[in-house]
Parts: structure tokens; sequence; C-alpha cells
């Protein structure tokens, strides 16, 4: 009982008013993805009319998709996201597959996908007109993630009031952005968008991968989701954080977009490693050590709420007897997650050592986005199943329907776009059916559970950890030595 209580005290004390679950959406929201994937949904999209679109479809897409969560957060009254929402509506075994994806694929490539972007961006200004090494990119990479992971193992408190602080930041980094290309078109400067819808230039069977780099850049929505059971009157605040945050967030990427258009060229994007440092080099050179170093605390802060949200699947995956037990368990003085922290320290190292940014982004999109259209189709199944159920907030049926179909369409259509990184994706999700119906399925006996416990969890971590700080200081390693050689040579 006394445990209950500590746990309660700890991950469900409802303080997250309506301001703050608008904070934590926007927050999500404007991250990495607007400086990362304008040039990703470029190249696939082919023109800079067809790209624009593509941006706003993305981002009624994501409205689309907020609504639904709305609804399913004030039908479903537990905290978990994606996870609680597939095992309420459709079951065990989907919900274990997107547990599964989650860890081994989905989470740590996005987390690697942002440290990457954190990296690029830090070192940008120092090697400007010429791209960073990609070696040294790959090791400010990882100390940027590995000073998050300290910081969240800490004190959740101060990483609380970072994520605040850089939620500013990366607002300013927007209206830094759109500010100088807004002057720029009111002075008549719009050769740029000439021929905007060139269709020779757009190829279909790429438009999938287009698509996924501009969700990237609006994910988040869903972020209330993973709190709802610290949400304060959420039949309520949900529905009205979601749609005034993703309304917003739709408005400021398209004026960022056009403002990198109206200073950059086609060409300009598609050669850039770093949009908004061409931009700024460009535009605004006064500011050309300020926005890159804007940008990068930005994805700090990405890097910082994704662990925050990661600990609460944990735990209700844990309490659903899904997941050991040891990734609920918390610090006893500092009140820190530290199993979920560092179950994701190897993955990520390895992701970044091994991963580009764009091939990475694919490769967890496909899994992400399955299981968010198996969410909202499971929406559909919970209205048909319980038509008696009163839900204070209801979306029109097309808007599940809509979304499902597009959802599940643009994942099919992906692997004809990237056919390598999606097979790699769907094996790993494929890979939880045997550990599923072996562990989770079968009533297997309690000396086997205990094993499997240890297995994942307890005694074999700490070789594993030995194992991998090994390979890790040899790694860094060598990585130092590539960098002072291209030093050198720079």
């Amino acid at each position: 009982m006394g445990k209950d209580k500590k746990e309660e005290a700890i991950f469900l004390r409802k303080k997250i008013t309506l301001l703050r679950a608008f904070s934590l959406l926007i927050g999500s929201m404007v991250g990495s993805g607007i400086f990362i994937s304008p040039k990703g949904v470029l190249k696939n999209s082919g023109s800079v009319g067809f790209s624009l679109v593509v941006w706003f479809s993305c981002g009624i897409l994501s409205m689309f998709g907020a609504l639904c969560y709305a609804e399913l957060g004030t039908r479903i009254t537990k905290s978990g996201g994606h996870y609680i929402y597939i095992l309420e509506t459709l079951g065990p075994l989907p919900s274990f597959l997107f547990l599964w994806a989650e860890f081994f694929a989905i989470r740590p490539a996005n987390s690697a996908v942002v440290s990457l972007a954190f990296g690029r961006y830090m070192l940008e200004p120092f090697f400007a007109p010429c791209a960073a090494p990609v070696s040294a990119v790959k090791l400010v990479s990882l100390l940027g993630y590995y000073t998050v992971l300290t910081l969240n193992s800490w004190s959740v408190t101060w990483s609380a009031r970072l994520q605040t602080a850089l939620s500013v930041v990366k607002l300013l980094a927007l209206a830094l952005i759109i500010v100088p290309g807004m002057m720029l078109l009111a002075q008549g400067h719009t050769e740029n968008f000439q021929d905007a819808f060139d269709r020779q230039a757009l190829v279909l069977d790429k438009l999938p991968l287009a698509f996924y780099a501009g969700m990237f850049a609006y994910s988040g929505w869903f972020q209330t989701s993973f709190v709802r059971e610290e949400l304060v009157k959420p039949e309520r605040n949900i529905p009205l954080a979601v749609i005034v945050s993703v309304i917003t967030v739709i408005v400021g990427y398209m004026l960022t977009n056009v403002s990198y258009y109206a200073v950059l060229g086609t060409e300009d994007v598609l050669a850039s490693p770093a949009v908004a440092v061409s931009f700024v080099q460009r535009a605004f050179k006064s500011l050309i050590s300020v926005v890159p170093v804007l940008v990068a605390l930005s994805c700090f802060g990405t890097m910082n709420g994704g662990i925050f949200t990661f600990s609460r699947t944990l735990f209700v995956a844990s309490r659903e007897g899904q997941w050991p037990p040891l990734f609920s368990m918390i610090h006893i003085r500092r009140h820190t997650p530290l199993p979920a922290v560092m179950l994701m320290f190897p993955l990520v190292t390895a992701m970044v050592c091994i991963g580009d940014i764009y091939h990475l982004l694919n490769f967890f999109s496909f899994s992400r986005w399955l299981f968010i259209g198996l969410a909202t189709l499971g929406l559909i199944v919970h209205r048909h199943r319980h038509p008696e159920l009163h839900s204070p907030f209801k979306v029109p049926l097309f808007v599940p329907v809509s979304f499902t179909i597009i959802c599940l369409f643009t994942v099919a259509m992906s692997f004809y776009s990237d056919p390598v990184n999606i097979s790699i994706g769907c094996t790993i999700v494929l890979s939880g059916f045997p550990v599923y119906y072996l562990i989770i399925h079968r009533q297997m006996s309690d000396r086997c559970r205990n094993l499997f416990c240890k297995i994942s969890s307890g005694l074999s971590l700490l070789p594993l950890f030995s194992i991998l700080s090994d390979y890790l200081t040899h790694k860094l390693q060598l990585l130092l030595e590539v960098v002072q050689q291209e030093i050198k040579t720079y």
C-alpha cells in the first residue's frame, strides 16, 4: 500500500493545467523537425510548390490525428499514449508489438536523428562555408545526448525547468527565421517561387518519404496522451490544447518554409547540410553565430522531452505486465527513472555511430505511423464495441477513417520508396511475435518468467554495460583521432 501511494505521488498527481499542456505540445512539436525536414520534403516532393502542399497537408493530417487522440484521451483514462490506446482497443498482441518496436526502433532512432541534428547545428558555424566533418558531428551528437541522459538521471526538476526555458528558445529561433523572410517577400523578392509547381520534378513513389519528413516535424501532437492521468480537467483541456497548439504550429511552419524559399533557392536547400545555417548566412549574417546555437538548443530540448514521455510509457507497460518491473522503478532519492533512461543508452549510441539522419528518419517513421494508424483504427473499433459509452468530446467518423487510411496507405507505399530501411523496420516489428507468444501469451512458469526479467533487466546488464563501455570508449577514441585529422586538414 505504501508503495502504491509513493508511485501515485510521483507519477499520477494532477498538476498539468491547460497552459502547461499547451506548452508541452508546442515544445514537443517545435523541435528539430522544422530545421531538419525541409530538405527531405523538398527532395522527395520535387518542387517548392509541391513541398509547401506537403507541409500544409501534414499539418491537416496532424490535426486529424490530434483530434482522434483527443477523443481517445476522453474515452480511455490511463496514461501511456499509443501503447495504452492500442492495448485497450485492439488487444495485447498489437500493443506489445508497438512496445517492442518503440524500444528497439522508434525511440532510439528518433533520439539519434535529433542528436545528429544537434551535432550538425553546433558545428556548422565553425566550419562554414564547408560542411562539418561527419565524425565530428557524431562525436558532438553523442556528447549532447549523454548530457541529456545525465541531466534526466540527476534531477527531474532541473530537466523540467530546462524544458520550459528551451520552449521559449524554440519560438525565438522560428521568429528569427520568419521575420527576415517576410521582410524580403515584402520587398518583392519572389524569384524563387517562379514555376513553383514543376510537374516534371514530381516523383509519386517518393511522396511517402516527403510525408514522413513533414510528419516528423509535426510529431508531438500526441504528447498529452502520455500524461493523461496527470492532466487537470482532461475532458476539457485535451481537446482545447491540441486544437490551439496544432493550428499555431501549422501557421508557424508554413511561414518558416516560405521564409526559407524566399531567401534560398531549390538547389541551395538541397545542397545545405543545415538549412537554418544556410538561411542565416544569406539573409542575416550578423546572426550567423546565434541562430545555429538556438537551433541546437531546440534540438537539445527535444531530446530532453523525449525521455520524459519515454519513462511514462515504460511505467504503464510495466503496470500492465508486458515489460519487466525494473523499468517502472525510480531512484529512491533523486526520483528519476534511471533504468528507463539507461535502457536507451546503447541503442542510441549505436544508431548515431552507424546512421544517417534521413535514413534513420525513414527507418523509424514506418513503425511509428503504422502504430499511430492502428491506434486511430482502435478508436473506430472502440466506438463500435461500446456505442453506449458517452464521450465528452467526439469527432466525426470521417476524421479517424481518413487518418487511418492515409497512415496505412503511406506505410504501404513506403516499401517502394525506401525498401531497405523500411524492411529493416518491418523485421524489427515482426521479431516481436515470437517474444510475445513465448513470454506474454503463454502462462510460463515463474522460474522462466524470472529468468526473462533477469536477462532483460537485471543480472545481465552489468556485464553488458561493461562490454558496451569498452566498445564505446574504443569508438570514441577513433572518432577523436579522425576529428583531429579533419581539423588539421581544414
